[in-house]
């Protein structure tokens, strides 16, 4: 019981972690909502263009807690969704409510996702993330 009880602590500190270095990066101090929005958007999206395969693989390297919301309401049976780079990130725009007076940078926000849940990934497996993407898409991944 102690070690569930461990692992949950585990993962949600983790996972504050991820939405704390999307705050700080994008600038969002204090906007919890937009750096979880962010971060399910931006993962949605990658697992929509990546083959069923591709998107268990990533899926199963995410902590805990961010692999539960990675798998909210996919459909593999209907992926991969062809996308070019600004296909992928028109739709990010789109799924991320949050009306900005600033205006948003997308493919900023989509590419500092990307980077901090990379840390958390193996090496080999974001180089496997980045193969099976198309090359304007894997550009947006570090590396």
């Amino acid at each position: 019981m102690a070690e569930n009880v461990a692992a949950i602590s585990t993962t949600v500190e983790k996972t504050n972690r991820i939405l704390s270095e999307i705050e700080r990066e994008m600038g969002w101090q204090g906007r919890p909502d937009e750096a979880l929005l962010a971060m399910r958007v931006v993962l949605h999206t990658l697992r929509d263009r990546l083959p069923v395969n591709a998107a268990a693989s990533l899926g199963a390297q995410l902590p805990e807690l961010v692999r539960g919301i990675y798998y909210e309401g996919w459909a593999p049976a209907r992926v991969p969704v062809k996308m070019n780079r600004q296909e992928f990130l028109d739709e990010i725009a789109r799924r991320f409510i949050y009306d900005r007076d600033e205006g948003l940078d997308v493919r900023r926000m989509t590419s500092t996702v990307l980077e901090t849940i990379t840390l958390h990934l193996d090496h080999g497996e974001v180089e496997k993330i980045r193969a099976a993407l198309p090359k304007g898409i894997a550009a947006l991944m570090p590396g």
